[in-house]
């Protein structure tokens, strides 16, 4: 199996930059639990799974860190901590239950959930999914020139090489990085 950001047409199967700002954007027609549940998606790079089994404790409420216990490679546990913004933080932390769950819906729910909003946000193909948030995490980071090897323990890959595929991103990604060379020229 190839791994790459692009299924066999050749279509993204990550979210672009203005497709996650859309979906964070309309995640609003959602409750507020459901709302939360998308964006932490969307700026942890969770897997579905992953971010269901997170409760309070799984929350570092002074440094804004996730506590998540990956779940794909069940032979050996793994924590990695991920960093969310202090205001995602802060309204899980308000709205979790009292015995410090923060979702009371099913993964099928929490899928579906995340279907409508993309739906909403007219995002459609590969990328319209909470897979394609995950690998919209990997791009964005890659985009933002975090070393590949951080995102990698970010995202809970065992193998640098599947976390290399978010250096290869195209459309309006691809110019993003190269008007980074372009600085020099004065406007």
């Amino acid at each position: 199996m190839s791994l790459s950001a692009y299924d066999e047409g050749g279509r993204r199967k990550y979210l672009s930059l203005a497709e996650g700002k859309r979906f964070i954007e309309r995640s609003c027609v959602l409750p507020l639990r459901e709302q939360l549940f998308c964006k932490l998606l969307y700026f942890s790079g969770c897997r579905i799974s992953e971010a269901l089994s997170l409760t309070l404790n799984d929350i570092d409420f002074e440094e804004n860190y996730l506590r998540v216990r990956t779940l794909k490679q069940r032979s050996k546990a793994t924590v990695r901590r991920i960093p969310v913004p202090q205001e995602l933080a802060k309204k899980l932390e308000e709205n979790a239950t009292d015995d410090g769950k923060l979702w009371n819906f099913s993964r099928t729910t929490a899928w579906r959930e995340v279907k409508l909003v993309m739906l909403v946000s007219e995002i459609y193909g590969p990328q319209a999914s909470p897979k394609g948030l995950r690998h919209g995490f990997g791009v964005r980071c890659a985009l933002a020139g975090i070393p590949v090897t951080q995102i990698q323990d970010w995202m809970g890959h065992s193998s640098v090489e599947t976390t290399a595929i978010y250096l290869d991103v195209r459309d309006g990604e691809e110019r993003e990085l190269m008007s980074r060379t372009w600085n020099f020229i004065e406007k």
